[in-house]
Formats: C-alpha cells, structure tokens, sequence
C-alpha cells in the first residue's frame, strides 16, 4: 500500500509538472505574440495604440493626426486639412522611438511581470513633427485673408464743406500672430480648435492731399474769384501742402505776395539774434507792441535800435536769406515817406506767369513764412532746428519760447484765429494793408496752431487785383483754418 501511494503520488507531480510546463509555454507563446506589438498603457503622440503592432499603431496614429482642423475667423468656421497647412507627422520616428521603449525592457523581467499581471508604466511617447511655415502662411494669405479680410475705408473729405467723414474699420487677419495657434492645434490629438487673431484696424486719417482737394473745393464754392495760396505742415511729421489757386486753376505755389505786417516776425526773429539775455524792458515792450497789437512804430525803434540806426530793414533781410528764406525781404522801415534802402529781386517776384504787384518794401511767400514758423516752433520746443544750426548759441530755446507767447497773445477773432474752437491756441500774426488806390488787395495771416490731434503751421494768401472785401477774406480764411483743424483732429 505504501509503495502504492508514492507512485500515485509521483505521477501527480508529474502531470502537474507537465501540466505547468504546459501552461507555461502557452504564456510564453501568447508573450510573445503580445511582445510582439505595443505593450498595454503605450501612447504615441496622445494616441493609445497598446496591443497594435507597428504598422497598425502607425495607421491609427497618422488617422488621428489626419482629421481636419477647426478654424475660426470671427463667425466664418473653415474645416482645414492639415496637409493644406504643410503639416507632417513624422511618424517612423515616433514608432522607432516606442518600440525603442519596448524592446529595452528585458525579456524574461517582463514576463515574469507578466505572469503576475505586473503593468509596468505606461509607455508614453511624444510628437513629432514638421511644419512647412511658408506653405502654411502662403495658405493663411491665399485663402483666408485675401478672401475675407475686410479692409477700413479712408476718412474722405465732404465736398464743399470743412468736414471729413470718418471712415470705416476693418478687420485684417493677424497671420504671424496665428501660428501658434494653429500649430498647437494641429500637434494636439484632441484640442483641435483655432480662434485666428483678427485684428481691428481704424480707419486710415485722410491724407495732405485730400486736405487739398477739401480746400479747393471751399475756395470753388466760396465764389471768389481772386488768387488763394496756402501752406499746411504737420509738424509732427513734416508732410506738407502748398497749392496756390484761382478760378478752377492751378497755379505753381511761391507767388509772392505783400507781406504787410507778417514781415515783423522776420524782425522779431532778427532783434532776438541781435540782443543778449535777458533781453531788456524797453525791447521787450517795443516787441509786444509789434506783435501783439501790431503797430508800426515799435518795430521801427527796435531795428533803430537793435539792429541799426538807418539800414535795420537790410539787417532783417540778411538774416532770412542766411535761413534759406530767399523770398523775404524787408527793403525800408514802416514810417510814412521812408525810402527804399536796396530793390530785390527774388525767385518770387520775378516769376512771368502771375504777379500780385507785391510792395517794393516787403514781400514774402507763405512757403517761407511757414518755414520760419516751424523754425521758430522747433526753437522753442527743443532749442534745436535751423536756428541752432544756423545761428549756434545766438537764439536761445528761451528767446523762442518768449517769440510763441507774443504770437500767441495776438488775439483778434478774425482770419485763421475766427475759424478755430474756442480755447484752440493759435501764434500768429496777420498783415494787410491799403494801398494807394486807396482799396486792399491783399491779406495774409499766417501761424501755429496747437490742437490735440497734432500741431501744425497754416498760411494763407489772398489776392484779388480789383479789390479785397475784408469781410468776403475773413470768412474765407475762417474757413480754411477750420477745414484744416478738423482734418488734425478727425479722430478726436
């Protein structure tokens, strides 16, 4: 019985050995076709491809990366393959780079993990790719933007009016500003999504040229029938007009016209280079007097006794022509019965084609009173310009300051300063005068004016060989300079 017992004994450990053996080449088979692809858990590129094999995990990888994107252009949706946008997987790295992963782990370790359902961590795996970055802007300019970018319309003048009509705003596809997006959602496996940047964009102001036309248009319908010669700089940038109209036609700008009482800021400008600071009471007074109330007798005390006692008016020319002003002159001083120093002949006044019969004694262009002017400006704004250049350390960033407050206090209510809103600050000076036929022919008032849409330098002409209503160039140069604050100040 007990030999009995042992042989039963035997072969049940036998066929458990066998059975075991068994069992544990059936594993051993099933491992291996399991090792054979991906292990459970394996993620490439944020795809779950456990159990596939390479060619399969490839297949659902590529598919996955394959769908189009969602594109956002405001309330527009597009649905954009990816290929459009030069976007390739780079796919056998990927795999390469897995199945590296997986054939790292030894055999026999991960089967034993196996055998007891030990997972071992997922095996994760991250994008690779290429992104052709000309396609994809080529793509964003060709069939996106070209197609509904909205672009703004110009701000346009109102014909015959001093106001513009503000344009519309647009809206422009940032497409440098986009590519990130674009490119997160096309390496990511499920936010998919792209809102592109899409930018307001304000109307564009109307340009120098369009102030032109408006201008035109104002002098055609205003009815006059005499010469207008206008100058604008934008001081902030230096873009200018100067047009010189009459009756529909153009004339070439730089006519010379009588400068009248204008000529005193060539002489306050000259005194101020002549004197040393601080500069005295008594010039200090005959230069208010001059410019703000605009009387003749100051200003010929101060060329008498600043500049010289009988060639002053020579003094004041030398010194515009030294500024490159070569169509300013001051030929005799203001006083009844003075006689002319010196007659000049200048590119102005010598001109065949129109004439104004400017004074022998004084004439200028609004060109080269516009240019003082912003000399001045620059002066006393930054104590440098033409004046620094020019004339180092004779004019003083303080001398200028002192010039902009005697124009500023010249305070009228007629011509360009009638045509400004109230409290616009404007330094200018105006000139007219009767001549001997007893009737005006001309006016000119010229300035800076200070506005929060930018400062600028205005001057205007007028001219008409009969006579000049004063009331009919008032409104018109009223008109002028309030055409001109508006296009500064369109957007304010």
């Amino acid at each position: 019985m007990k030999l009995q017992r042992i042989s039963l004994l035997r072969w049940i450990a036998i066929t458990l050995l066998v059975l075991s053996a068994v069992i544990l080449v059936l594993h051993l088979v099933r491992f291996s076709r399991l090792r054979a692809g991906f292990p459970s858990g394996t993620v490439i590129a944020g795809i779950a491809v456990g159990g596939l094999d390479q060619q399969a995990a490839a297949a659902r990888v590529t598919e996955a990366y394959s769908y189009p994107i969602e594109m956002h252009y405001g309330d527009q949706v597009f649905y954009i393959k990816p290929s459009s946008l030069g976007f390739k997987l780079n796919i056998d790295t990927m795999i390469a780079a897995a199945d590296q992963q997986r054939t790292n782990a030894p055999f026999w370790a991960a089967f034993w993990n196996y055998l007891w359902n030990h997972n071992a961590d997922p095996q994760e795996t991250p994008i690779s790719y290429s992104i052709d970055e000309k396609q994809l802007k080529m793509f964003l300019y060709d069939e996106i933007s070209n197609r509904y970018d909205n672009s703004p319309e110009q701000s346009q003048p109102i014909a015959g009016s001093t106001y513009f009509e503000i344009g519309k705003a647009g809206e422009v596809l940032d497409v440098d500003a986009s590519l990130p997006y674009i490119e997160r959602a096309l390496s990511s496996s499920n936010l998919r999504i792209v809102d592109l940047v899409v930018n307001k964009v304000t109307p564009p102001d109307p340009t120098m040229e369009n102030l032109a036309v408006l201008l035109k248009q104002l002098i055609d319908k205003s009815g006059f029938d005499g010469l207008t010669e206008v100058y604008v700089l934008d001081l902030s940038n230096g873009n200018e007009i100067n047009f010189a109209y009459e009756n529909g036609v153009d004339y070439t700008p730089g006519i010379s016209f009588t400068a009248a009482s204008t000529i005193k800021i060539p002489i306050m400008v000259t005194v101020f280079k002549t004197i040393p600071e601080p500069t005295s009471a008594t010039a200090a007074e005959m230069m208010q007097l001059m410019i703000e109330q605009s009387k003749n007798d100051p200003a010929d005390d101060l060329m008498e006794t600043y500049l010289s006692p009988t060639l002053g008016p020579l003094i004041v020319t030398d010194t515009m022509q030294e500024l490159g002003l070569a169509n300013t002159f001051l030929a005799g001083h203001f006083y009844l019965g003075a006689p002319l120093l010196e007659r000049y002949f200048t590119p102005a006044n010598t001109r065949t084609d129109y004439t104004t019969n400017p004074d022998t004694y004084n004439q200028t262009t609004t060109a080269d009173m516009g240019m003082l002017l912003e000399d001045i400006y620059q002066c006393a704004k930054t104590g440098g310009g033409t004046f620094a250049a020019v004339f180092p350390g004779e004019i003083t960033q303080n001398e200028c300051q002192t010039m902009i407050t005697y124009l500023t206090s010249n305070k009228i209510g007629v011509l360009l300063q009638a045509g400004l809103p109230d409290g616009a600050r404007i330094g200018h000076k105006h000139g007219w005068i009767t001549e001997t036929d007893g009737l005006m022919h001309a006016i000119d008032d010229v300035g800076i004016v200070y506005s929060p849409g930018g400062d600028y330098v205005i001057c205007v002409s007028m001219y008409h060989p009969v006579q000049l209503i004063f009331d009919t160039a008032n409104l018109f140069t009223a008109n002028i300079s309030t055409a001109v604050y508006n296009y500064f100040n369109i957007s304010q």
